[in-house]
């Protein structure tokens, strides 16, 4: 019987792109697959004729030839698929050439338990990584600081040195997979390769155990840590401290610990990456007459801001180079001051007296802001009227 042409098996054109073969040979092979369609043999056939044009098409100098010469290109020792075994052709399902195997690992790594990882050796049983979350002021934020931590984690056990076996012993070689990690099984014309139940993929198992961590090769404890904090960090900045993680188990590497910093709340500055900000409250005689103000600055210094005559709510003043440390440079932000002029309280009968004499004498303009809102306010009032 001859064999069907591999494009009509895909039920593509014979232009069509990398793309459009292996989205239709992933639709075919889910449809025909040999565990969806459990005894079968049809479907087990179609499934190894639509994997076998897949195979062939895929791989551009194949499927060149396959352009030029039909199935003869893989028959008889001829072309680039000689030796691949009978027709040419040969289902690998292991090797590192990816191809099938990539897409065998990506449609039914789950649904068939996976293939575990490619190379053998089993699991690592690297420890786990831990975060650790550091509050911080915004003052040590500015000019850096070595703080010290306390983590409950793991850590390998002196007992065994991290083995898992008690003094004196080894771990063995585990009989059920003879140290691979790895065992397989047949499952129709598949071989399935799963990772061992009886050492977990780590290929050894523990014949007498650890009393003091049993068995596991490590045990519960608080580390004490000293961590530095560079200038300049944000919120939300993360520290990573290799190895200071979980202990691995049984002597495997110790996972890596992440240090995530929060800002505290600063009772005067704001902060705005590299810049800071700064209310300042101006008296009102300060704020019209004109005059300074001395303010903080994140460095632990003062810095005197002249304020002009006529200085309103919310106008800011900008000093360079005095806010916040970049982080790995030598330079700095800017500072900016947000004047908040202050009404006076709390008035004396005399100073009442005075500010009325003031407000009497006021000339026009000497209030441009609030003249110019009412005046507003009137013309609206005006063209109701009309």
């Amino acid at each position: 019987m001859a064999k069907q042409d591999y494009y009509e098996l895909l039920g593509v054109a014979k232009s069509a792109s990398a793309d459009e073969l292996k989205k239709a040979y992933r639709k075919m092979a889910m449809q025909y697959h040999p565990d969806r369609n459990q005894g079968d043999k049809d479907a087990e056939q179609k499934f190894k004729e639509i994997s076998e044009a897949y195979e062939v098409l895929k791989d551009d100098q194949k499927r060149a030839a396959y352009d030029r010469f039909g199935h003869a290109a893989f028959e008889g020792g001829r072309g680039p698929g000689a030796g691949a075994g009978a027709g040419g052709f040969n289902f690998d399902f292991g090797g590192g050439g990816g191809g099938f195997a990539d897409i065998f690992d990506e449609m039914f790594g789950e649904f068939m338990g996976g293939r575990g990882g490619r190379g053998g050796g089993g699991v690592s049983g690297r420890g786990q990584d831990l975060r650790y979350n550091l509050e911080i002021s915004l003052e040590d934020a500015f000019k850096g600081t070595q703080t010290t931590i306390r983590v409950p984690t793991t850590v390998q056990c002196d007992s065994c040195s991290g083995s898992g076996a008690a003094a004196g012993t080894q771990p063995i070689t585990c009989p059920t997979c003879q140290g691979h990690g790895k065992v397989r099984a047949q499952q129709g014309f598949f071989t399935i390769e799963r990772t061992c139940p009886g050492c977990h993929g780590a290929g050894k198992v523990i014949k007498d155990a650890c009393k003091n961590c049993g068995g596991s090769g490590r045990l519960r404890k608080e580390k004490t840590l000293q961590v530095n904090i560079p200038s300049g960090v944000e919120d939300g900045t993360r520290i990573r401290l290799a190895g200071e993680g979980e202990a691995g188990l049984r002597g495997a590497p110790a996972g890596d610990l992440y240090i995530f910093l929060a800002l505290a709340p600063h009772p005067i500055f704001q902060r705005d990456g590299a810049n800071i900000h700064c209310r300042v409250p101006i008296p009102m005689t300060t704020a019209a007459l004109g005059g300074s103000v001395e303010v903080p600055t994140i460095d632990g210094t003062r810095t005197k801001v002249t304020v002009p005559p006529g200085t309103q709510s919310g106008h800011q003043f900008r000093i360079k180079s005095k806010g916040m440390s970049v982080l790995r440079s030598a330079q700095r932000g800017d500072m900016y001051i947000q004047a908040v002029v202050e009404t006076p309280v709390n008035l004396t009968k005399r100073q009442q007296e005075l500010l009325r004499e003031f407000e009497g004498a006021a000339k026009e303009g000497s209030n441009p802001q609030s003249e110019g809102f009412f005046a507003k306010v009137k013309e609206l009032w005006e063209d109701l009227k009309d």
